[in-house]
């Protein structure tokens, strides 16, 4: 897999470089923002591991730059912040997913292999038409009325699991790990986060939710408006 790490802190780029080559990944390697939208925008990469602290341009910007040029392109950011706030304004932005600093070799080659892994459906499930929006899955965008907005991998694979599973509750665990590629027992607040972030995408009114509705002490399930 082709990868971008974007990480002005030498030592760290040069280990994870090394950590990814040694995984089988062909990797380019910039040490600021400004160069990271610059290569990001010229190559076909197929995943982007990007700082969030970064000279010249922060990586939120770079997030937000890649994001709506390239919005198939999976992104996972590295931040020192621990804040719940950053981290939601990550997946905001279009991160697909984050780690925070330190990390272990194997918790962020876990997360890249998960990011850059693309199962195949059995079943073709492209656009879904609901409560006056149009979620193209396909394309990774929600229409609704003049306003599109980009779809990141990760809310695809949720709107995708919700949808296909319509008649029951799906537990924050099954979609732990059915989605996130975690496991199910993780304690971790990551998909109550990217539910948040995905309903401000494809709701009318994200803060009373029709298309993807909370059940209390179960998980989460697909509604289709009446």
């Amino acid at each position: 897999m082709r990868i971008l790490v974007v990480e002005d802190e030498p030592a760290l780029r040069d280990g994870i470089v090394d950590l990814l080559e040694g995984d089988g990944h062909d990797v380019t390697a910039v040490g600021d923002g400004m160069a990271g939208v610059e290569m990001g925008l010229r190559d076909p990469f197929e995943l982007v591991v990007l700082d969030l602290m970064l000279p010249r341009l922060d990586g939120m910007e770079v997030c937000r730059r890649l994001r709506a040029a390239r919005p198939g392109m999976p992104i996972l950011m590295l931040t020192a912040r621990g804040s719940e706030d950053d981290k939601v304004r990550g997946l905001v932005e279009g991160a697909d997913d984050y780690v925070t600093k330190p990390f272990s070799a194997r918790e962020l080659l876990a997360r890249v292999r998960v990011l850059g892994r693309r199962a195949p459906v059995s079943e073709s499930l492209d656009e879904v038409q609901v409560d006056g929006a149009v979620i193209d899955l396909a394309r990774m965008t929600v229409v609704r009325g003049e306003r599109r907005t980009a779809l990141t991998p990760r809310e695809v694979g949720i709107v995708r699991w919700l949808y296909r599973h319509q008649e029951r509750v799906v537990s924050r665990a099954e979609l732990l790990e059915q989605v996130f590629g975690q496991r199910g027992d993780l304690q971790t607040r990551s998909v109550d986060m990217a539910i948040a972030v995905l309903r401000k995408k494809v709701e009318a009114d994200p803060a009373n939710p029709t298309l993807i509705v909370s059940v209390k002490g179960a998980g989460y399930a697909w509604r289709l408006a009446r």
